[in-house]
């Protein structure tokens, strides 16, 4: 069983040694804060939403980009209705959107859903019509400045931006909660100290802009996957390019509320963390020296270090449990180390967890018990990574649409509070 502590004790040092300039992280936004913009130039822009089944939702989106306070001749909302069996494509058009119809049994995921769209674009919108591409889930409701703030950041001559990702059912369970935290906490604590830094950021999922010659320079969407905003991060940022992240521009999306539908999606997660480092994990390595990148290292610690360790520490745990079973001296020993290493675990995430929802009390939309009580729950949700990622290593992962069905507006997600 010492050996079993030794190897916790080796995998907690690691950790430390690999994130703990995240540690940085967390005080750069008490010490240093952002400079507005200046002036912006007004830009057009195509909106990409990719929609599998989203009937229920994506007129909410659709109507939060209609309101925003900005030129409406400037935005067009581009829709693929992707392998859809409901009225997702008349829901689209009926709210305004230009809408396409994809069915394709055998490519299958968002990356091919989007390479389909922009596709189209090309084709039905010759000559070059937008300077930018917004990315967007059906299930997102967008702030009302949201696109004005982008803008003012697109034209400082940032080429990838994301955004400030908030969640509109927060308050539904220990779940949505704890996805709901994570984000914020990337948003502001990890996203905007890289921004506050000057090194890159990285797009997540959704809620993201990237210039037309980004595009261009890629030939186009090439990123295809499962976890195709990683791949498209990492790409460009071996490319050099930096991400920039807009703190003002925040968008809300929907939260999983079943375990059983995130333990799905975050094996995807994991899985396209794993396919990423394969594909482009030698080049991001060395790009690391021959550019002498942080945001380089900053991104390999993103996907490389978490799945390894993670997977090392819970097999060597599983079979240090086996030869427990062997005595009773044994099985005391490994409960106590064991034990020790949960709850080492346990209060770094609660901390983490803690200083966000105090940090950004305002922008959780829940009641204020809920607020606290999701605190001790947000470090469970988190350790949940470890059965997923052991059993993601060993189990095929396709991927698999997300149920949405929380059809409401801005407004009714802000009066959702204390």
């Amino acid at each position: 069983m010492k050996t079993v502590s030794f190897i916790n004790y080796i995998v907690a040092l690691l950790f430390f040694i690999l994130y703990s300039y995240q540690l940085l992280y967390i005080l750069i936004p008490f010490i240093k804060k952002s400079k507005p913009y200046k002036n912006a130039k007004l830009h057009r822009y195509a909106v990409l939403i990719a929609a599998r089944n989203e009937e229920a939702v994506i007129t909410r989106l659709i109507e939060s980009i209609r309101h925003q306070n900005y030129p409406s001749r400037l935005i067009k909302i581009f829709v693929v209705a992707d392998n859809c069996t409901d009225n997702t494509a008349e829901a689209a058009r009926r709210a305004g959107a230009v809408v396409w119809e994809r069915f394709n049994r055998r490519k299958i995921g968002k990356g091919y859903a989007l390479a389909f769209l922009l596709e189209q674009i090309e084709r039905a919108y010759p000559g070059k019509p937008f300077d930018g591409y917004f990315v967007f889930d059906a299930d997102n409701l967008l702030d009302e400045n949201y696109i004005s703030e982008m803008n003012k950041c697109f034209s400082q001559g940032h080429r990838i931006i994301t955004s400030c990702r908030n969640s509109k059912n927060y308050g539904s369970n220990w779940i949505s909660a704890g996805y709901g935290l994570w984000f914020l906490r990337e948003s502001q604590y990890v996203n905007r100290s890289r921004a506050l830094l000057g090194t890159s950021c990285a797009v997540t999922g959704t809620g993201y802009l990237f210039h037309r010659e980004i595009l261009e320079q890629a030939g186009g969407w090439k990123y295809f996957l499962l976890t195709e905003d990683i791949e498209f991060s990492v790409h460009n940022i071996i490319k050099g390019e930096k991400i920039a992240y807009c703190e003002s521009a925040v968008f809300f999306d929907e939260q999983p509320t079943r375990f059983s539908q995130s333990w799905y999606q975050r094996m995807r997660w994991t899985k396209g963390s794993i396919q990423v480092c394969r594909k482009y994990g030698l080049e991001l390595i060395k790009s690391i020296f021959r550019n002498r990148s942080f945001s380089s290292y900053d991104m390999a610690a993103t996907i490389f270090p978490p799945i390894t360790l993670t997977a090392v520490s819970g097999t060597i745990n599983l079979i240090g449990a086996a030869v427990a079973l062997s005595s009773k001296h044994n099985m005391v020993a490994f409960i106590q180390s064991l034990g020790q290493s949960v709850l080492n675990a346990y209060l770094m995430f609660y901390a983490i967890g803690l200083i966000t929802t105090i940090t950004e009390w305002k922008h959780i939309y829940c009641p204020a018990g809920k607020k606290v009580l999701y605190t001790f729950t947000f470090p469970f949700f988190i350790l949940t990574y470890v059965p997923i990622t052991i059993v993601t290593l060993f189990k095929k992962v396709e991927w698999r649409p997300i149920e949405h069905t929380e059809s409401i507006s801005l407004k009714e997600v802000r009066k959702v509070s204390d």
